[in-house]
């Protein structure tokens, strides 16, 4: 029970918060205060919704929000999320567009799992989706999942995507996302040698610490000053009595929304002081501009404790998967077992957190992949969001990938067939 009292603790404290925020947004709207001319009363209601808002969207799953997408015909095409592999800490899920014939590329978004929803890379599915079949891997939150189903750390993590594969088939180009990197290619380098069949086409890795010591970052350095029974008395608590996950250890997506936060706090503090500004001032486009970002930014999710501690202490500070060390499940994984799926790296210039050098160490791990097969691109100019969300990835890299997946795509052309009577024929 010693981490138990914490966490309740800090929840108490955001329902608190949520609370002290429509209170005042009550207050300031109620018609009582329209009889005194005084801007207090209208600055202290705008104050209220955006707090209120800012402490509920903690708590808040973003939905996908993807309607439908334009096909080649003209229309509009329904988007049905449906839900292809489900486990207990992770789901492979599928943007099926309805009445639209299969496309040829078939994409398996990794999406990461270091503190927000697979949601962040909503604008990187809606991007894609008008030229491929989207998978993604939809993490759980930590919070919801019963102590029952067990522990999760980077071996499970890479299991999981390997089943993924698998389920997909050996026709899947895998574009990995900042921290799955480098366990997407440990999960292609085990299928490697344990399955060869099942490994996908291509492998695009974005953003990812492969190797955190080949250029040195704010998160690099603060892997290496702290110590593992500092991060565990520091980081990890007990989930509360609230969720159906109470009593497991976990590292709270609340403490790493402020570590997310504290790295950039005058812009954020900023950010909020504009935004109270255009509540008050009833700017409607300010307001949806700042909530489009924010409401996705402030959801975190709870990390399990062992995924968490075993990402930092063998990622980052064992350096296992840069040293081609890393161990699934007692059998050593080697990345150089990996000598037909073609592999490309993409990185930010400006990348303030997978800082250029990081990720494309992985082309020197891939000893027994020709160079034909590997390739790599360096935006100029690219923060770390911008290279897989931003103007940079729409613009230059989306293109650049899509062109890699096409050279790749050796395997049988998919059936022109809707995916629900693909899978009407199948049962």
């Amino acid at each position: 029970m010693k981490y138990m009292a914490t966490y309740d603790l800090m929840e108490t404290m955001r329902v608190t918060n949520q609370w002290l925020g429509a209170t005042a947004q009550a207050m300031g709207a109620h018609p009582a205060v329209a009889l005194a001319p005084n801007p207090f009363f209208k600055m202290l209601g705008a104050w209220g919704e955006v707090t209120e808002r800012t402490f509920a969207r903690m708590v808040t799953k973003p939905a996908w929000n993807i309607a439908s997408v334009v096909g080649e015909d003209g229309r509009d095409h329904l988007v049905k999320i449906e839900h292809v592999v489900t486990k207990p800490f992770g789901d492979l899920i599928h943007f099926n567009v309805t009445d639209r014939p299969l496309k040829d590329r078939k994409v398996l978004l990794v999406a990461p799992m270091s503190g927000h929803y697979a949601t962040l890379l909503r604008s990187t599915v809606v991007s894609l989706l008008p030229d491929a079949e989207v998978y993604i891997t939809d993490w759980h939150n930590a919070r919801d999942i019963p102590v029952s189903d067990g522990k999760f750390d980077v071996e499970d993590y890479t299991l999981y995507l390997v089943d993924f594969m698998k389920e997909m088939g050996p026709d899947t180009h895998v574009i990995a996302v900042c921290q799955p990197a480098p366990l997407a290619l440990a999960a292609t380098a085990y299928l490697a040698d344990e399955d060869p069949d099942a490994q996908p086409r291509s492998l695009t890795l974005i953003g990812g610490p492969i190797d955190p010591d080949a250029a040195a970052t704010d998160v690099t350095d603060f892997g290496r000053r702290i110590t593992m029974g500092q991060l565990e008395e520091t980081a990890i608590q007990r989930v509360g009595f609230k969720y159906n996950g109470v009593g497991r250890m976990v590292y709270p997506g609340l403490l790493q929304l402020a570590s997310f936060m504290s790295m950039n706090s005058d812009r954020h503090g900023t950010a909020f002081k504009n935004q109270i500004m255009s509540v008050s001032q009833e700017d409607i486009p300010a307001q949806a501009k700042h909530n489009k970002f924010y409401d996705e930014y402030l959801a975190v999710m709870d990390m399990t404790a062992e995924f968490y501690l075993s990402t930092v202490e063998r990622i980052f500070k064992e350096r296992e998967i840069a040293e081609n060390r890393f161990v699934v499940n007692g059998k050593p994984v080697d990345i150089g077992k990996i000598t037909s799926v073609a592999v490309k790296t993409v990185e930010g210039a400006n990348d303030d957190i997978s800082a250029p050098g990081q990720c494309i160490a992985a082309l020197d791990l891939c000893t027994g992949l020709p160079d034909s097969k590997k390739a790599s691109h360096l935006e100029p100019g690219a923060g770390h969001y911008g290279i897989f969300a931003g103007k940079s990835w729409r613009e230059n890299i989306r293109p650049l990938v899509l062109e890699f997946i096409d050279a790749n795509s050796d395997a049988p052309k998919a059936d022109k067939t809707n995916v629900a009577e693909l899978k009407k024929k199948k049962a």
